[in-house]
């Protein structure tokens, strides 16, 4: 499967299709301090030697107050 087929899906959807046991997973956040809120949505899937990394972000993100 083409890794760019994965753009915007849900990440455990991904983590399904994929079905490897060596994904390593990184969350993009936000500068300041948020909250994720709604899905966990792929942005890139690549091959690093023998493990796969997801890069993926949430939906949008809520500012948590200072």
């Amino acid at each position: 499967m083409d890794p760019s087929s994965f753009a915007l899906m849900p990440e455990r959807d991904v983590r399904a299709l994929l079905d490897d046991p060596s994904v390593s997973l990184r969350v993009l956040r936000p500068p300041y301090a948020a909250l994720g809120v709604g899905a966990l949505r792929v942005l890139r899937v690549r091959q690093r030697g023998s493990e796969t990394e997801i890069v993926a972000g949430y939906e949008r993100y809520e500012r948590l107050s200072p």
